[in-house]
């Protein structure tokens, strides 16, 4: 009997973790597959949410725990995480011998994971590949993309992008989101039932959500990471000009991410502001009912595009960061401005609530990932050779 194909799968950022959670539960269930979970970065840092105390509370065993953050949170410090990263990851990968290396989107922890699997010979699946978006995150993306042996993308447009980028068509294969997988299941039991301050605590006023409420996540631009300050002044105005309670999620650790949290806590200091409240982190099912209650979403981040395009929750989403991305007919964009924020949330987020789009999956996708990885063995053994 052969024994189990081990398969390698790295979380680094509280994002990363929905994104592929029934990918790694699928995984874990397939019996031909052993899951290797790595947790990294950002996932073990109790400023950025402290995800690992949702992986673990998931039931998941973690093989190992990399730290790779330097603080500073600029364009240096991102660019020595990414080497420190790849030197930790080599030893990781050592110790464990995986069969196959996933890596998810297109964070600077993708990217070496990529460089030090293809490095050692282990084959990479890169999830998430063949989008478009601002930033420096595509460059990572389609650098990942050329590093990876296997293509597990979310739509048919990133399909055709991958295959254009040289790579087999064969090896390309459209699984869609696994975040849609939990978008679907919260679909299916959209009940609030939970008392949100209770539950995850935060900080700032406990804010009366029965007469509506915003959920505002807005993440600095690498590119742009200098005026990540002034970017969510705009942001944080906007919101208090709608009088409305919000629910305010912090940033990523990207470059800039200072200038956000720095941002964010001179205006409480300054306004005093009674009607917003600040959480690091929740688990992906309460995120989304909050989501699903809510008026809509603000900000910058790609659950705007990718979940609530599913789920039919409004996005006003702000600046360059999801520059070119696919979208649904629920995002409207809008520009660092905050009357133009708050023109278009009054606008876009009463209205008649968009119809849901399935454009990134329908919520099988992480049932299917498992069934690649232990059906295309032949296929990653056979690119290994080019």
């Amino acid at each position: 009997m052969s024994r189990k194909k081990r398969i390698c799968v790295l979380v680094t950022a509280r994002p990363s973790y929905s994104r592929i959670r029934t990918a790694l539960k699928a995984i874990n269930e397939h019996p031909d597959l052993e899951l290797q979970l790595v947790v990294a970065a950002s996932a073990l840092l109790d400023r950025y949410g402290n995800a690992i105390k949702v992986i673990e509370q998931d039931g998941f065993e973690i093989k190992a725990r990399v730290y790779m953050v330097l603080e500073g949170e600029n364009l240096v410090t991102s660019a020595k995480s990414t080497g420190l990263g790849l030197v930790e990851l080599a030893t990781v990968f050592d110790n464990l011998r995986p069969d196959a290396v996933v890596t998810v989107a297109d964070r600077y922890e993708t990217l070496a994971t990529a460089v030090a699997g293809a490095y050692m010979n282990i084959p990479v699946v890169h999830v998430q590949g063949g989008e478009v978006t601002g930033s420096i995150d595509e460059k990572v993306r389609h650098a990942v993309t050329k590093l990876s042996n296997l293509h597990l993308v979310s739509t048919r447009l990133a399909r055709e992008r991958v295959i254009r980028l040289g790579e087999e068509p064969d090896s390309v294969v459209q699984t869609g989101c696994p975040s849609i997988d939990i978008a679907a299941e919260v679909a299916r039991r959209p009940d609030f039932d939970f008392d949100v301050f209770k539950k995850y605590g935060g900080v700032g006023d406990k804010v009366d959500l029965t007469a509506g409420y915003f959920v505002v996540m807005q993440h600095p631009v690498t590119t742009e990471y200098d005026e990540a300050l002034h970017q969510v002044e705009e942001t944080l105005h906007a919101v208090k000009e709608l009088g409305l309670p919000a629910l305010w999620f912090w940033p990523n650790p990207d470059a800039g991410s200072d200038g956000t949290s720095k941002g964010i806590r001179q205006f409480r200091e300054r306004e005093h502001p009674s009607d917003i409240h600040f959480f690091r982190n929740m688990n992906p099912e309460d995120f989304l009912r909050l989501l699903v209650h809510s008026k809509g979403i603000i900000g910058n981040s790609s659950v705007a595009i990718r979940e609530c395009s599913y789920l039919g929750v409004p996005a006003v989403n702000i600046g360059s960061r999801q520059q070119g991305r696919e979208r649904g007919a629920n995002v409207i964009d809008v520009s660092h401005d905050r009357h133009a924020i708050a023109g278009a949330a009054r606008r876009h987020l009463s209205g008649e609530r968009p119809k849901r789009d399935t454009l990134y999956g329908s919520g099988e996708a992480g049932v299917r990932i498992a069934e690649c990885l232990a059906e295309r063995e032949l296929l990653i053994e056979k690119r290994l050779t080019y």
